[in-house]
């Protein structure tokens, strides 16, 4: 599925940065920490009621536990990443004067350069002597060397078992004869909820083996810039670079979530982290060992949030779901008769309450299984079932086969104003979002051109042109577009299904 995140649409999504934060991932350089001193002047000890102390006491005890349980299957993950980087030797055509350090009869060529990092890790399974650590995909995926650090700061060379760009995770295993090394329980993020206590537990800034503690902010939370499709478990409990990977733990010592990124102004914790539910993980888990890589189920719908305005000029009223604005040609989605303008409100009769849970909830599917869609089709409610292919990159990408390879959005009064349309009678549908090398893009479609027809048929709204472009009845399609005070036909594009 191909999530797309424009907001042509009126601002159904709002990036972090807007509000003057920048998502950070929470991986560290070597030697990032800066040192500030604190001073103070000292007060006279104001005596603490027992019973008070007694209950403090019983919380102090409580964080030492669950920090001595957990801590022995944290680890630092200590990465070095090579790059190469393209080089030119302006003085390539005098080489008696200045040499030639490039090589004979060279001036150019390539320098490879050292990065290194550091994030942290947990230890999730052990078999036989190799044991898996679970990290992010921006600390460890792109790693060229690996070592663990243990939290008794015994070291092994590390090597990438898979990565995940799309989910941000990647598994790293190392071999030991040790029986005793300490395995992380996973717990059940499903049952996490707002004000939960949770503690941090990672490396950040370098400090190896660090625990913070706070409550859990927020649930299904999105954004990151970090392309991961996760929801987010939020937390103030204190992040910061290097605690990338590392776990997010409850009151019992579970593993309830992965570190993985921070809002920030400043480049430092604010009370603003970010956290991979583990329930989003645990198959990962299986897939990579057994396979090297996660495995996504695809149904190829280019899915878009789109505000309250967006769905009312749709018709679907204001119900929750994904809108399908383009749909892969020849697909799984199409073969199971989804239309391009369909909202999809429940998927397996489970509601949809968002893109990124109904990417989630597709890309978990096996190939070959089955997926029940309900979707609003204007008026209509319709029950689809779609078979779930394998998502390849090769074919996700493919704009060629992604129609209409555009959205329609409302030709609004504001909108007029916007692409300077002065002929006030003019109604239709504006051109937005064109994908290259797509149908609309092979017609000669632009952004801002007005659509006011589909196949010869008038159209006046959102509704009315996704209806019009039925590919059920269509074998072929054309639009008229309105331009310049001038009414024109595009060529026809032949649906070949």
């Amino acid at each position: 599925m191909k999530p797309v995140v424009k907001n042509i649409l009126a601002g159904a999504l709002t990036a972090v940065v807007s509000f003057g934060l920048l998502a950070i991932s929470c991986k560290a350089n070597k030697g990032s920490a800066n040192v500030a001193f604190a001073q103070g002047t000292p007060k006279a000890a104001v005596p603490i009621p027992a019973d008070s102390l007694a209950t403090t006491q019983a919380l102090q005890n409580t964080f030492r536990s669950i920090s001595s349980q957990v801590l022995p299957a944290v680890v630092e993950v200590d990465v070095t990443e090579k790059t190469k980087v393209k080089t030119y030797n302006p003085f390539k055509d005098f080489p008696f004067f200045f040499g030639n350090p490039e090589g004979e009869g060279g001036g150019s060529g390539e320098r490879e350069y050292e990065n290194k990092g550091l994030g942290s890790g947990v230890i999730v399974r052990r078999t036989g002597k190799t044991n898996y650590v679970l990290t992010n995909n921006h600390v460890a995926g792109k790693a060229t060397t690996i070592k663990i650090k243990l939290n008794d700061e015994r070291e092994f060379e590390g090597k990438l078992v898979g990565a995940d760009e799309r989910m941000d995770i990647a598994l790293v295993s190392f071999e030991s004869d040790d029986t005793n090394i300490t395995i992380a329980k996973l717990g059940d993020s499903d049952k996490v909820q707002q004000g939960d206590i949770v503690l941090a537990l990672g490396s950040p800034l370098g400090y190896f083996a660090s625990v913070t503690q706070g409550i859990v902010s927020a649930t299904g939370r999105s954004g990151g810039q970090i392309g991961s499709i996760s929801d987010f478990i939020q937390t103030d409990a204190a992040i910061n670079q290097g605690n990338s990977g590392g776990p997010l733990v409850n009151i019992w010592g579970e593993v309830i979530g992965i570190n993985t990124w921070i809002a920030s102004q400043s480049g430092g914790s604010q009370g603003l982290g970010f956290s991979i539910p583990i329930n989003n993980i645990k198959t990962a888990i299986d897939q990579f060992i057994s396979k090297g890589k996660i495995t996504y189920g695809w149904m190829g719908v280019s899915l878009v949030d789109v505000s309250d305005e967006y769905k009312k000029e749709l018709g679907v009223g204001n119900s929750s779901g994904a809108f399908a604005g383009e749909i892969f040609l020849n697909s799984p989605a199409m073969k199971g008769g989804l239309q391009a303008g369909d909202f999809i409100v429940a998927i397996n009769g489970s509601d949809v309450k968002s893109v990124d849970q109904l990417v989630r909830e597709v890309g978990n599917i096996p190939a070959g299984e089955t997926a029940l869609l309900t979707v609003l089709r204007g008026k209509s409610k319709l029950d689809l079932s779609v078979k779930i292919e394998e998502r390849t990159e090769k074919v996700s990408s493919d704009n060629s086969l992604l129609w209409p390879g555009f959205i329609a959005s409302p030709l609004t009064d504001e909108v007029k104003k916007k692409i300077k349309l002065e002929d006030k009678k003019v109604k239709g549908v504006v051109v937005s979002g064109v994908q290259e090398k797509s149908p609309a893009a092979a017609l000669r479609l632009q952004d801002g051109d007005v659509i006011t027809a589909v196949n010869d048929k008038k159209v006046e709204s959102v509704q009315e042109f996704y209806e019009a472009l039925d590919t059920s009845r269509n074998k072929e399609v054309w639009f008229d577009v309105y331009s310049g005070g001038h009414t024109i036909s595009t060529g026809r594009y032949k649906l070949n299904k």
